[in-house]
């Protein structure tokens, strides 16, 4: 199964990170969060691999070349300019024949896509997402209300929800969905339920970060660090 991996976006959020270096290609623990992406595909069977890069590619293709030396390969697709989550495949209409993955090239997951794969053709939809489930506390304590009178207290309850982790399986059709410069979650799928296209849903089992902020990626980098201590001292 062919998998997209988009690293083209510029991480305008980690700046100044990602002044020098796109944010799939910051690093933790010694290396990049794209080898990461790549290594855990590879674990899945996973291994004909397009990456979709942008803002300083020259780094991501001078780091992962053909991906021979992490045993996948890898095509790039540079963009000239910002096409979006969607737009970025868009050129490969028509290209690609059969099932295939999308996944970001800047977030830390160990979910099995082989299982996931199984599951989506089970399901027989045009799409499938990988959604995290988590749960969320509220800082502050709720009252219920009725008739204008309290009844109750609830002490920061916790909120349950279904992520989207940007982590699809597709069939071909999805192309007929897909205009320029669009975003899935915005553009295309709004599309595909408007069309009566089902959506096929993967509650992954596992873990699965959006290292998205300075504080995240600065937490990962002292936790990666704590780890290659406690291994160096074992």
């Amino acid at each position: 199964m062919k998998t997209f991996v988009l690293a083209g976006g510029e991480g305008t959020r980690l700046r100044p990170y990602t002044y020098s270096a796109p944010k799939p290609m910051l690093m933790l623990g010694g290396k990049p969060i794209l080898q990461y992406v790549i290594e855990n595909l590879k674990r899945s069977g996973q291994k004909d691999l397009v990456l979709t890069v942008g803002f300083r590619h020259e780094q991501v293709q001078a780091h992962f070349g053909d991906g021979s030396k992490f045993g996948v390969k890898i095509e790039y697709s540079v963009e000239k300019e910002k096409l979006n989550t969607a737009g970025s495949i868009l050129p490969f209409k028509g290209k690609v024949k059969e099932t295939f993955a999308v996944v970001m090239g800047d977030h830390l997951t160990n979910i099995d896509m082989a299982d996931m794969q199984k599951a989506h053709r089970k399901s027989g939809a045009i799409a499938t997402i990988a959604l995290f489930h988590k749960k969320d506390p509220l800082e502050y304590g709720v009252a219920k209300v009725e008739g204008g009178r309290i009844i109750g207290f609830q002490e920061k309850p916790m909120l349950e929800h279904d992520y989207n982790t940007a982590i699809y399986i597709f069939e071909p059709a999805i192309f007929d969905y897909i205009h320029e410069k669009e975003d899935f979650s915005r553009d295309v799928f709004p599309r595909l339920l408007e069309a009566k296209k089902p959506i096929n849903a993967y509650v992954l089992e596992g873990v699965w970060f959006d290292i998205g902020r300075v504080g995240d990626y600065e937490r990962f980098v002292e936790l990666f660090d704590i780890v290659r201590f406690l291994k160096d001292l074992g």
